[in-house]
């Protein structure tokens, strides 16, 4: 017998243990634009999520590469008038600024042969801040043109051919520069079923070769409208009205007043206010979301502008110094002609949108803060 058989051994199999719970604090998600974890962050590779990272009075500027809608303070902002004074006080000769002005597809044509299809990145974020190229690019979509007014080396138009599934969709991919036509001309994924490379100067008298007028639902102009001497502003619009139909949509973005790049511009680069001259010879101009507002929206170019200064800026208003406005339709009839130049005055484009990109990029190794401005806006050519 074993030394245990006398011991009364309870029953602990309907036994319950009472033993203390323990609960896990939540996890607090932590939003991609907000989060260092390389499985959950937006990537630059990823179409860029414009508006999403805001800085908040506790945050430290320095965590992330950038932030979002950013105001300057009013140090920065006493900053930026200073090395606007200092531009002035030093501006490009009246040799340069005709040099400069006379032929800036010259300049353009070098900038392509010492750049080429490398150097700008694809546009991927395309059709999330314009809504409409997703609507043209369905695949019951139907037939639909697209206007790309300074293309450059393709990096708008192939990304949205990419994203196609439209058959019926040609896009027109035009520049001033013959040798950006050039690269895109001779790019791998160049189809001339679906993208037509062109040379066509948006402030010429001619329309693009295929397209007449009223023939285009979308017209891009991404960062190009800023490349124009104020006094082309409104040939130009006057050619976008001609080119679209009605209900069609520009779609805009460009350099916004008190940019990085413009804070940044050296001394003999200031050719009139808000317009520059890079080092490579292009043009660039800074616009403020009023200024828009007045070309695109009020019908600023609509009708004579009479008592503006030379310099094409006064009172926001602009002047004119290219031939009469009659002058860009003469390929028109006359009943045409009168017709078209009647609905401008009466009817400007309808601003859709119109709003300031700012971002604030940080330099964290060198701590030193980056202010970006851009203008984005979708301006709609209205129905009879």
């Amino acid at each position: 017998m074993s030394e245990t058989a006398d011991i009364d051994i309870p029953d602990i199999s309907t036994l319950s243990l009472n033993l203390p719970t323990t609960t896990s604090e939540p996890q607090i998600e932590v939003p991609p634009h907000r989060s260092h974890d390389p499985a959950n962050n937006f990537k630059r590779s990823d179409p860029f999520q414009f508006g999403s990272r805001y800085l908040l009075p506790n945050d430290d500027p320095y965590e992330f590469n950038a932030w979002d809608h950013v105001e300057p303070s009013a140090a920065d902002l006493a900053y930026f008038q200073s090395q606007l004074a200092a531009q002035r006080a030093s501006p490009v000769s009246p040799f340069d600024k005709s040099r400069f002005n006379s032929s800036p597809e010259k300049w353009w044509n070098r900038f392509y042969t010492n750049n080429t299809a490398n150097f700008f990145k694809d546009r991927k974020w395309l059709q999330q801040e314009f809504p409409v190229l997703k609507e043209v690019t369905k695949k019951d979509a139907g037939r639909r043109r697209i206007l790309e007014v300074g293309a450059g080396a393709g990096n708008t138009c192939f990304p949205i051919l990419r994203g196609n599934e439209n058959p019926e969709l040609v896009v027109y991919a035009c520049d001033y520069s013959s040798k950006a036509v050039q690269l895109i001309r001779e790019a791998e994924a160049y189809d001339d079923r679906y993208v037509r490379a062109e040379v066509w100067d948006v402030t010429s008298h001619e329309l693009p070769a295929g397209l007449e007028e009223t023939s285009v639902d979308v017209v891009l102009m991404i960062f190009v409208f800023s490349a124009l001497h104020p006094s082309q502003w409104r040939r130009a619009v006057s050619n976008v009205w001609r080119i679209l139909r009605p209900g069609g949509e520009v779609c805009f973005r460009d350099y916004g007043r008190g940019d990085l790049a413009q804070v940044r511009m050296r001394k003999g680069r200031w050719m009139q206010e808000n317009f520059y001259i890079r080092g490579d010879g292009t043009r660039v101009y800074f616009f403020g979301q009023d200024e828009l507002k007045e070309i695109w929206g009020n019908g600023a170019f609509a009708e004579g502008t009479d008592g503006q200064d030379d310099e094409g800026l006064e009172h926001g208003k602009f002047r004119d110094e290219t031939p009469d406005f009659n002058d860009s339709i003469t390929a028109m009839s006359s009943s045409d002609m009168n017709h078209s130049k009647k609905q401008l005055k009466k009817t400007p484009f309808e601003i859709q949108s119109l709003g300031v990109d700012r971002r604030l990029l940080v330099n964290r190794q060198k701590q030193l803060k980056m202010f970006r401005c851009w203008m984005q806006g979708r301006f709609r050519k209205p129905s009879p």
